[in-house]
């Protein structure tokens, strides 16, 4: 059988076409009748297969070959053999599917004459950018440059938790270099609901508590912590702490003062990612830090216009599942709000 490409990319095939390849394989779209209409990247798996013996273009009879050099489909064929491979139904999205997808894929056993989908893919290049705003609800398949494939999930979901008490409330505290100094503690502070590190050291179970600078500032934005200058003698506030962040780094501070704000607001108990190479990890799961479990959440703090490279999400990515955390992204906007972004590796 053959199919004659159009000037739009696809393919029409006549005869038989519809019970062949739609009814039984799910290929293509039906045009009416038994005809068929295959996008470029279906004719191309139909040809490198032989179930098709060429595509017609320009009075010139094209083979697997000189099809894919004349539509380019390169990488979409790479996905869509891959995934048929592994046993799913495909279908490339068309005018009737959102812009962000590249293909609709199928539960195994369902194809594009059920309503369900599995999973809706988007093709990328190793060296392909990526506006972190566009992501989320959609699955990346990134093609390297050796040709091997890596299929990583995004997802808007929100982080939350479970730590709903509100923190002591009557705190003071002395801001001294990049920290803030509780000298009187109550137990609760630290023990109840995570903030700051002992000052003694990890081994010590009193004595003063080291609030990073986001900790105070959020603390004193609640009204929980009075924040007085290093002589003791003027009460610097919550205006005094964010300057001091704004000074050690710049408007960054604000954008990741309000995802921590957001982030203890939703129930979580985020504390410093430095060790991750993130901007926190995010305890979901909390009682007291004498039961404290590992962390859920790596969060790094963006701009909402944020542009990434496969390279830098696989990295990311890598990291988070090799300390077996969820990779989270938070897209901070100018008016204050937040967009969550989490992607994680997938096998289909």
């Amino acid at each position: 059988m053959q199919g004659t490409l159009d000037p739009g990319g696809t393919v029409a095939l006549e005869g038989n076409a519809r019970q062949r390849f739609y009814d039984s394989r799910g290929y293509g779209r039906p045009t009416g009748g038994d005809g068929l209409e295959l996008a470029s990247v279906e004719a191309a798996h139909l040809l490198q297969r032989g179930d098709l013996d060429g595509v017609v273009a320009d009075g010139d009879e094209l083979g697997f070959r000189a099809f894919l050099a004349r539509t380019g489909v390169v990488l979409e064929f790479v996905v869509y053999k891959d995934l048929r491979d592994r046993g799913f139904y495909l279908s490339p999205a068309r005018e009737d599917h959102p812009d962000d997808a590249d293909f609709v894929v199928y539960p195994r056993g369902s194809g594009p004459w059920d309503d369900e989908v599995a999973y809706r893919v988007r093709v990328v290049g190793e060296r392909e950018s990526l506006p972190a705003r566009a992501l989320g609800d959609v699955t990346l398949a990134i093609v390297d440059e050796d040709g091997d494939l890596t299929y990583f999930e995004t997802a808007t979901d929100v982080p939350g938790g479970t730590l709903d008490a509100d923190p002591p409330t009557d705190l003071e505290g002395t801001l001294l270099a990049d920290r803030v100094l509780v000298w009187e503690p109550p137990e609760a502070l630290y023990e109840g609901h995570f903030y700051g590190q002992r000052l003694y050291g990890r081994t010590a179970d009193a004595g003063p508590l080291q609030l990073s600078l986001v900790e105070a500032a959020s603390l004193a934005r609640r009204g929980s912590l009075t924040v007085m200058d290093a002589d003791g003698d003027r009460e610097v506030g919550e205006a005094g702490v964010t300057a001091r962040g704004r000074d050690v780094e710049g408007e960054r501070f604000d954008r990741r003062l309000r995802t921590y704000a957001a982030l203890r607001g939703a129930g979580g108990v985020p504390k410093s990612g430095f060790k991750f190479g993130a901007d926190f990890r995010v305890y979901e799961s909390f009682s007291t830090v004498s039961d404290l479990s590992h962390s859920d959440s790596l969060v790094r703090v963006v701009p909402r216009d944020h542009t990434t490279f496969p390279r830098d999400l696989s990295l990311d990515v890598r990291l988070a599942g090799g300390v077996r955390k969820r990779m989270v992204f938070a897209l901070t906007g100018a008016n204050g709000g937040i967009d969550w972004l989490s992607v994680a590796r997938l096998t289909p």
